[in-house]
C-alpha cells in the first residue's frame, strides 16, 4: 500500500481528497495536515516510525497559512526526503509549476477536478513508483525511457458527458469570487449560458465537494437553490 498524507488548509477540501483516496486501490490515508508545519512534522515523525508506517506520497496544496507548498517541498528536499509529491492546487502559474517540478513533484493536478482525474494521477504515480522500485543498480536506456514515460503519460481527465473543462474553469472562477451565493439563473446570465447548463456545472462542483448547495426562501413557489464556493468558507 502507498501511504498518503493529504495537505490542504481547507478541512472540507482535505476530507474530500481523503474520500477520493479511499476509492483508489493500492493507496491508504496516512494522515491530514492543514499547514506546512503540521505536514513537515507528520512526515518527520513517520520517517522515524516502524517500517511500513512511513509516508510515501504527499498530496500537496500550494496555498498554506504558514508557508507555501513550494517552501515545504524545498525544505523536504534539503533534508534529503525522497517522498513523492503530487500537487493538488488551484495555483496554475507556470512559474509555480516549473518550480515544483524542479523539486521532484511527479504530478500536478489543478482544482477543480473530478474523481477520474484524481484517480488517473494517483495511478500514474503508482506506475512510476513500481518502475522505479523494479530498477536495481545501473539502469538501461530502456528502463530510463520507461521511467520518464511513466511521468509523462497522457492523463485521462474526462468530465461528465456534455461538460467542458474550459466552461468548468469559468464557472468555478465565478463562484469562487462571488461575494454571495448564486443561483443557476444568475450564473447563466453572467456567463452567457443556459440555466440548465449552468445548473449542471454547479451540481458537478457540488458533487465534487467544492460548492455548497442551499435553498433560498422568500419568493413565491418552491425555494430556489443557491451555490457557494466551499473553500472560500473560513
Amino acid at each position: 500500500m502507498i501511504r498518503v498524507l493529504v495537505v490542504d488548509d481547507e478541512p472540507l477540501t482535505a476530507e474530500a481528497h481523503a474520500g477520493y483516496l479511499a476509492r483508489v486501490p493500492g493507496f491508504e490515508l496516512a494522515g491530514i495536515a492543514h499547514s506546512a508545519g503540521a505536514a513537515h512534522q507528520a512526515i518527520a515523525a513517520a520517517s522515524e516510525s516502524a517500517p511500513g508506517a512511513g509516508i510515501d506520497l504527499v498530496l500537496l496544496d500550494l496555498t498554506l497559512p504558514d508557508a507555501s507548498g513550494i517552501d515545504l517541498a524545498r525544505r523536504l528536499r534539503a533534508e534529503g526526503s525522497s517522498v513523492d509529491i503530487v500537487a493538488v492546487t488551484a495555483v496554475r502559474e507556470l512559474e509555480a509549476v516549473q518550480t515544483l517540478m524542479s523539486l521532484g513533484a511527479i504530478q500536478y493536478l489543478i482544482k477543480p477536478f473530478d474523481f477520474a482525474a484524481f484517480r488517473d494521477r494517483l495511478e500514474q504515480a503508482a506506475r512510476h513508483r513500481e518502475r522505479l522500485e523494479a530498477v536495481r543498480g545501473a539502469a538501461t536506456q530502456q528502463e530510463v525511457d520507461e521511467l520518464l514515460a511513466s511521468l509523462h503519460a497522457p492523463a485521462r481527465t474526462a468530465l461528465p458527458k456534455g461538460l467542458s473543462s474550459e466552461t468548468l474553469d469559468a464557472v468555478a472562477a465565478r463562484l469562487r469570487t462571488a461575494a454571495t451565493a448564486v443561483t443557476a439563473s444568475e450564473l447563466a446570465g453572467a456567463l452567457a449560458l443556459s440555466r440548465v447548463t449552468a445548473r449542471r456545472y454547479l451540481e458537478h462542483l457540488s458533487d465534487l465537494g467544492l460548492a455548497r448547495r442551499a435553498p433560498r426562501y422568500g419568493g413565491p413557489g418552491r425555494p430556489e437553490l443557491t451555490y457557494r464556493w466551499r473553500t472560500g468558507e473560513r
